[in-house]
C-alpha cells in the first residue's frame, strides 16, 4: 500500500483517522543512526509505527523496531512529540490520517539487522550524511532534535 506524506499544503486531503504512533532514533557504538528507505513512498525514515491497543509506546517503539530492523533496543530517552496538524497521510486504501508521533531514543541490545517488506534499504547512516538522504521533512525534524540535543524533549 503506497502513501503519500502532505505538510502545510492546502490540497491535502481531510484526515479520517488519527494513530499513535512511535518511531525510535538508534545509534550503533560510533553514533552512526539507524535509518530505512521505506517501501510505500521510497523516503528515508526512522523505524517506527502505530501503538497497539496492547503496548505502551514505549512498547510500541521496541517491537516496530525488532519488526522493522530485527534488532533488539532498549529504549533510554526521549527526543519529543510531533503533533503537527499540518501533517497528513493519504493512503491508497483510503485511510487519510493525522498521526500522533512520539520519538524515542534507543540502544542496541541484541538481535541481527535484517530488512523487513516494508523497506528497500537498511543502514546505519553518520549524521553528516543525513542531508543527502530523500527524508520527508518530519522525519528531518526528529533527526535535527536528536542531534540539538536539548535539554528538554521536543513539544509539538
Amino acid at each position: 500500500m503506497a502513501r503519500t506524506e502532505y505538510y502545510d499544503d492546502p490540497n491535502a486531503p481531510e484526515p479520517n483517522s488519527m494513530v499513535v504512533a512511535a518511531s525510535a532514533v538508534v545509534t550503533d557504538d560510533q553514533g552512526r543512526i539507524l535509518l530505512q528507505r521505506r517501501r510505500d513512498n521510497d523516503l528515508w525514515a526512522l523505524p517506527g509505527g502505530g501503538m497497539e491497543l496492547t503496548e505502551s509506546l514505549p512498547g510500541a517503539a521496541v517491537r516496530e523496531v525488532k519488526e522493522e530492523t530485527g534488532l533488539d533496543v532498549e529504549i533510554t530517552g526521549l527526543v519529543g512529540t510531533y503533533t503537527d496538524p499540518r501533517h497528513i497521510i493519504a493512503y491508497t486504501d483510503g485511510e487519510v490520517r493525522r498521526q500522533f508521533n512520539v520519538c524515542f531514543t534507543a540502544r542496541i541490545n541484541g538481535g541481527q539487522l535484517a530488512m523487513s517488506n516494508e523497506s528497500t534499504d537498511i543502514r546505519f547512516v553518520e549524521p553528516r550524511g543525513l542531508s543527502d538522504l530523500p527524508m520527508h521533512h518530519t522525519q528531518r525534524l526528529r533527526l535535527d532534535h536528536y542531534l540539538q540535543g536539548g535539554a528538554q524533549p521536543y513539544l509539538g
